[in-house]
């Protein structure tokens, strides 16, 4: 398959499994501070803005991008298949400020033509943390984001965000509720009853997998590998069901020249019925 260089291209998840009386009642207990909802950032495929909660006593700050492509256009997911701009947040070193995490919510395959996409054609929140150097002072924190908004063609979108966190005599209910529901968006950690239970590469060219899937899974389950950077593969081959197990094969192509397996991890995210699971692979 076709492979792009992108560089040249332009305790939450539990609260969420509540129901919404029971969030709001665990809620309560946040500490009072005040949080952050920036106003959205506009252009021609949609809008964008961020969310964030004051800083824990550990200095993490938990946050989300949430993006809206307008009708008929798509954004793009970590690694956006075939052509496209993967979402980016970055923050000034200056500020004592680093930005740790940044998770997708499960995306879908979107065939344009001859184009795959991997991404998003709905609203989407895109949790993120941050490291800060000294929680115990009020916090403004500029945050910029990046992200490619797509219908015929691609738009680079970007806007800074300011964040002012600080304390606050008032308990950051709406903020919590949107990260509670991002994170319950994720993608799951393998599980006894879903998981990738043996991977072996055959000569850098072939990726064979055996897989467990979800009791009453019933259609192929779709697999995306993702390798070095602005690789990506999902074209699963010879799926079949061997025992309890599920096995197929996928084509690696196009690897960089002079690409070195050994020592190095790909993801794999596997989406089967209504539930998805990452994880990866360690090549040693």
């Amino acid at each position: 398959m076709k492979t792009v260089d992108h560089r040249h291209n332009f305790a939450i998840r539990s609260l969420a499994r509540l129901a919404p009386a029971a969030m709001l009642a665990a809620l309560a207990f946040v500490v009072p501070a005040k949080a952050e909802t920036t106003d959205w950032a506009h252009n021609e495929g949609g809008r964008m803005r961020v969310v964030a909660l004051p800083p824990a006593t550990n200095g993490t700050v938990k946050g989300a991008l949430q993006i809206e492509p307008n009708e008929g256009w798509i954004t793009y997911w970590r690694e956006p298949g075939d052509a496209g701009i993967p979402p980016q947040l970055i923050v000034s070193p200056d500020e004592g400020v680093e930005l740790t995490r940044l998770a997708y919510p499960i995306p879908k395959r979107i065939d344009n033509g001859p184009l795959r996409d991997i991404g998003y054609d709905h609203p989407v929140t895109l949790p993120f943390e941050l490291a800060v150097k000294d929680a115990t002072k009020p916090l403004s924190i500029g945050v910029s984001a990046f992200v490619g908004l797509c219908r015929n063609i691609c738009i680079p979108f970007q806007a800074r965000f300011e964040l002012n966190l600080a304390s606050q005599g008032a308990t950051p209910v709406q903020e919590a509720m949107v990260l509670a529901s991002a994170e319950a968006n994720l993608p799951e950690p393998p599980s006894d009853d879903f998981a990738v239970t043996q991977y072996t590469l055959s000569g850098n060219q072939m990726l064979q997998l055996k897989l467990r899937l979800p009791r009453g899974t019933a259609a192929a389950p779709e697999v995306i590998v993702t390798g070095p950077q602005g690789h990506t593969f999902f074209d699963s081959q010879n799926g079949q069901k061997e025992g309890d197990l599920y096995v197929l094969d996928i084509p690696i192509e196009k690897l960089p020249k002079d690409y070195e397996m050994r020592g190095k991890r790909w993801g794999i995210l596997v989406i089967a019925g209504d539930r998805a699971m990452e994880t990866s692979l360690a090549f040693n």
